[in-house]
């Protein structure tokens, strides 16, 4: 088993040494494929976790309550509320704390709202939901309840934002799609001139009686080193990039959009493994391929 594996070995490396130039001309093709690759994996994966972080914000119910409502009216509503399945908090939010918060999100200009009269806003409870699917049910629920004036809930950009991911998500799939294909292509014309250049020697061996996987087995390693080097470089430049846009605005686009990017380090570990799955899955699929016009199985 050792030696054939050896055979197999030295023979896919004097084959790569023979063919220098497609060589290197095929881990800069799949090297640039997998680099976009793995652009898409990066944004793929922060995209999904700013949308994860984004659906926990808004699994919370915003109930505006009538202006003459009492206290005990809103203590009862408060306790109606806490019974019902999927509300694991309520609190109460008075029209002055309300307007508090309008002032902040204003900024500069929140001394504006000094000028009013009185204040327009109105008291509210804050409930919070363990999961969007129960929120919908809570919402509707709230809404039929004497001394509810108003129920604010954001279910239309939830759902927004789970279509905007969805199809980023299926853009990059078929995108990866599409370049594992021509990666595959790519490696199965070069390993094709190494296979051209021995088709007697193929053949003679196919005729003394060598089985098939012994003749594909050097082509089969040269396309899996041919993969496995182009998949560590394309790791090395994107987790390197990552890193670097890490370090350089991570901070800020955590202040500007309150949702971290997923860290290099733990991203590292993921993109390899990643990369040299596809990497040598696509250096074994183009040596089969090139194989099937002179080995019929």
């Amino acid at each position: 088993m050792l030696s054939k594996i050896n055979y197999n070995i030295k023979q896919a490396l004097h084959q790569l040494g023979r063919n220098k130039a497609m060589g290197f001309a095929s881990i800069c093709a799949i090297t640039a494929m997998m680099l976009i690759l793995g652009l898409f994996f990066v944004i793929t994966v922060n995209v999904n976790l700013f949308a994860e972080m984004v659906k926990t914000d808004f699994e919370q119910i915003e109930v505006f309550l009538e202006d003459d409502c009492s206290k005990a009216e809103i203590q009862d509503l408060k306790d109606t509320m806490r019974t019902q399945d999927g509300v694991t908090d309520v609190k109460f939010r008075s029209k002055k704390d309300a307007m508090k918060i309008l002032k902040k999100r204003w900024g500069e200009s929140g001394y504006l709202l000094d000028s009013l009269d009185e204040n327009p806003l109105p008291n509210s409870l804050l409930i919070t939901v363990d999961s969007l699917d129960k929120a919908k049910v809570i919402s509707d629920y709230a809404a039929t309840i004497d001394g509810v004036e108003d129920v604010k809930y954001y279910r239309e950009t939830v759902d927004k934002l789970t279509k905007v991911t969805d199809f980023l998500q299926l853009t990059a799939l078929v995108i990866m799609g599409f370049l594992i294909v021509v990666s595959i292509i790519v490696v199965s014309n070069t390993i094709k001139l190494t296979v051209f250049a021995r088709a007697k020697e193929i053949s003679i061996m196919s005729y003394i009686g060598a089985t098939n996987w012994f003749i594909r087995g050097p082509f089969l390693v040269e396309g899996m080193i041919i993969g496995f080097i182009s998949s560590l470089i394309a790791a090395l430049i994107t987790y390197l990039a990552y890193s670097r846009i890490v370090n350089l605005i991570g901070l800020q686009v955590l202040t500007i959009i309150s949702s971290p990017l997923v860290p290099a380090g733990y991203l590292a570990g993921n993109l390899i493994c990643i990369f040299l799955a596809i990497g040598i899955s696509i250096g074994a699929c183009g040596s089969i391929v090139s194989m099937r016009k002179f080995l019929r199985t």
